[in-house]
C-alpha cells in the first residue's frame, strides 16, 4: 500500500480561485472590494519572499493589496501607530503584521492593536477565545488550511481520533479547536507527552505541528491514517546543499498512512489560500453582508 499525495497545490488553487469568483460577485452585486494590508518589519528574506507572494495572490483574486515596509529599528510606538492607521482606514478589511517581528518588539502588544475584525491572522485574544468557546471567529490560516486538507480525504471526521502534536498558539491549540467543532475526538501532544508513538498509534488523523525533522516515524502510525504534515525544516544533504522536510519521515510513512501531505507542495501551499479567505470574510462581516460560500 502506498498512501494518497494530498496535493496542497491543487487544493490551493481550486480555493483560490473559489475566493476569486465570491470577490467578483461582492464586487458586482455590493461595490464591496476586499483590501489585505500586509506590514513588514525589517528585511527578513525568507519573510519578504512570503510576503511578496501574499501580494501577488491578493491581487490575482481581486482584492487591493497594501505593503507596509518599515525598518527593522523601528519603535514600538511608530509601528502601533501603523496598526492604528490600518484599523480606522474603511479599504482595510485585513491586518497581517508579519512575524516574527525583530527583538525588541513587543509582538504579543502589536497582535492585541490588531482590530479583531480585521484580524486576519486569527491570532488576537478575541478571536482565540471565540474559536475556543466554539463561536464564529477568523481563524489562523495554517489550521483553517489543515482541516480543508483533511476534508479531501474525509467528507465528515465526526468521530474520528486526532492527534495534534506541538500546542503552539498559531497552530497547534487553534487546530485542536477546529478539530472539536468538526466532533472529532482530539489527543494534544507536545514535548511533555509520555509515550508518544502509543498515542500516535491510536490515531486516524496525524497533525504533526512541532517544527522538529522527520521527528514521527512512519512505525508510530496507524495502518491507514491521514497525515498532515506542518512542520518545514531545511536539512543539509551530503553534497552539501540542503532540503526541505516535515516533521513526519515522509518515506516510511508513505508505506503505512493512507493519505499524506508532501513538504513543500502540501500545507504550505494552503496558508496563503486561507489568508484571502480570511480577508473575504472579515470584509463581508464588516459591511454586514452574509458569509461568503468559500
Amino acid at each position: 500500500m502506498t498512501a494518497k499525495i494530498i496535493d496542497g497545490k491543487v487544493i490551493a488553487a481550486e480555493l483560490r480561485a473559489r475566493v476569486a469568483d465570491e470577490v467578483a460577485r461582492v464586487k458586482r452585486e455590493h461595490n464591496l472590494v476586499p483590501g489585505l494590508a500586509v506590514v513588514l518589519v525589517g528585511n527578513d528574506p525568507a519573510s519578504e519572499v512570503y510576503v511578496r507572494s501574499k501580494g501577488t495572490q491578493t491581487q490575482a483574486a481581486g482584492m487591493a493589496s497594501f505593503e507596509h515596509k518599515l525598518p527593522a529599528d523601528v519603535s514600538q510606538a511608530d509601528l502601533l501607530a501603523v496598526v492604528a492607521k490600518l484599523n480606522r482606514d474603511p479599504a482595510v478589511h485585513g491586518i497581517l503584521v508579519q512575524l516574527p517581528l525583530p527583538k525588541g518588539l513587543n509582538t504579543e502588544a502589536v497582535i492585541n492593536a490588531i482590530d479583531p475584525a480585521k484580524d486576519v491572522d486569527g491570532l488576537h485574544p478575541n478571536n482565540a477565545g471565540r474559536l475556543a468557546g466554539g463561536f464564529e471567529a477568523l481563524s489562523p490560516c495554517t489550521p483553517l488550511g489543515s482541516i480543508i486538507l483533511t476534508k479531501s480525504v474525509h467528507a465528515s471526521l465526526e468521530g474520528m481520533n486526532a492527534i495534534v502534536i506541538g500546542r503552539s498558539n498559531l497552530v497547534g491549540r487553534p487546530l485542536v479547536q477546529l478539530l472539536l467543532n468538526e466532533n472529532a475526538t482530539v489527543t494534544i501532544a507536545h514535548s511533555r507527552s509520555r509515550d508518544l508513538p502509543g498515542l500516535v498509534k491510536r490515531a486516524d488523523l496525524v497533525y504533526a505541528a512541532v517544527g522538529k525533522a522527520e521527528m514521527v516515524r512512519g512505525d508510530w502510525l496507524k495502518p491507514g491514517a491521514t497525515v498532515i504534515d506542518i512542520g518545514i525544516t531545511r536539512i543539509p544533504k551530503e553534497d552539501g546543499k540542503t532540503r526541505l522536510v516535515g516533521d513526519v519521515a515522509y518515506q516510511e510513512a508513505l508505506g503505512v498512512a493512507g493519505a499524506i501531505t508532501p513538504v513543500p507542495g502540501g500545507v504550505g501551499q494552503m496558508t496563503v489560500a486561507c489568508l484571502l479567505v480570511n480577508t473575504l470574510r472579515a470584509a463581508c462581516a464588516i459591511a454586514g453582508l452574509p458569509k461568503p460560500a468559500v
